[in-house]
């Protein structure tokens, strides 16, 4: 992302500041932002995401919004199967147990951690944030690619991500 961000300042002359951080752990100010987000890339790889939102609002100015998508909860209870074959389900919603990938000597490479769309709310309220909209978008008839386990067939019927807005609660 860092790279991808370089090359956009290049290609438009436009410098944007880069940081490389722990999302639980912002290296701002307090009230330094009037947007904080993410798209897919904090939330499901930490294990303790009231701690994220804690950060997000405490660096959010007063009036400001904290915008975070994730991959929909819904789809964890399906295969990764962008076809027809793809919409049963094949495991529980409430599974919450961490897809996990390990080398040969066990050690954690790579894990991903399944929340309901409830849990995702409780952690917004108790990091003193309030839900003013969640977001599923339905996929596009125009979008004939496949990317993982989405596609035409199965978007037609199962959202593939939520977006969740919240702002400081008053």
């Amino acid at each position: 992302m860092l790279a991808g961000a370089a090359r956009l300042d290049a290609a438009t002359g436009v410098v944007v500041p880069r940081v490389q951080t722990d999302a639980r752990a912002l290296p701002f100010a307090d009230r330094s932002f009037d947007v904080v987000f993410t798209s897919f890339g904090a939330l499901p790889f930490v294990p303790d995401t009231v701690r994220v939102h804690r950060e997000a609002a405490r660096v959010l100015r007063p009036g400001g919004r904290w915008v975070f998508s994730v991959t929909h909860p819904l789809r964890w209870a399906f295969p990764d199967d962008p076809t027809r074959h793809g919409l049963t389900a094949n495991r529980s919603y409430f599974d919450r147990r961490p897809y996990v990938e390990a080398d040969a000597a066990g050690r954690v490479l790579y894990a991903e951690y399944h929340r309901t769309i409830g849990d995702h709310v409780r952690d917004v309220v108790a990091a003193g944030l309030r839900l003013t909209d969640l977001v599923e978008p339905e996929w596009p008839e125009w979008n004939d690619q496949v990317w993982g386990g989405w596609g035409p067939e199965r978007g037609r019927y199962l959202p593939g991500t939520a977006i969740f807005v919240t702002e400081p609660a008053q």
